[in-house]
């Protein structure tokens, strides 16, 4: 049976320039504490444990009509060479640890066709962790049209997910934010 529900989110923070800090620099951090360019900030690692609880919450924390889902279907971008951030998958490293469920990196950014046609055909809930701006693309590719889905995601929007389900009439859309993290807005795109 084909997926009934994909969710899509940006990858967690990224290093780069808070005006508001002196120095004003947000470093990316590895795993292993070393400084890292293709790794999440500090706040990036922050969203991605909170992301645990987010897509598995514990039962008495659950909301009925919550469009939210334990996946059981896990993708995110490949690094490559020429691209070698690791930011998508590092934001699933810790869901993937605790669910038990291993990350597919199988495409990269330019194959979002391909990533779209085997997440569909998954069974049950896929989430997708991508680059922001290609997440247009895959919005438009699971729902059939450049309609529906915002057209643009923000580059310092990080809070947002947006959820696909299958239904009789194909795919439905909409968007919840995650209001995880200090300074998350209510909002969505």
């Amino acid at each position: 049976m084909p997926a009934s529900k994909i969710m899509l989110i940006r990858h967690s923070e990224k290093p780069g320039k808070d005006p508001a800090q002196l120095p004003p620099v947000i470093r990316g951090v590895a795993p292993d504490g070393t400084k890292s360019k293709d790794s999440l900030s500090v706040r990036g690692w922050q969203r991605a444990g909170a992301l645990v609880r987010f897509f598995d919450p514990l039962p008495e924390k659950t909301e009925p009509e919550s469009a939210i889902a334990r996946p059981s279907a896990l993708f995110a971008c490949k690094a490559l060479p020429t691209n070698s951030s690791l930011r998508p998958q590092q934001t699933l490293w810790p869901l993937s640890d605790f669910l038990k469920v291993p990350v597919n990196v199988d495409f990269a950014e330019g194959e979002e066709q391909g990533l779209v046609e085997v997440a569909r055909g998954k069974e049950g809930v896929v989430l997708i962790s991508w680059k922001h701006n290609k997440l247009p693309t895959i919005a438009n590719l699971i729902l059939g049209d450049t309609t529906t889905a915002p057209q643009k995601w923000p580059i310092d929007h990080f809070s947002t997910v947006w959820v696909f389900d299958r239904g009789d009439q194909g795919w439905s859309f909409r968007q919840v934010p995650q209001r995880l993290l200090a300074e998350d807005p209510e909002t969505v795109i």
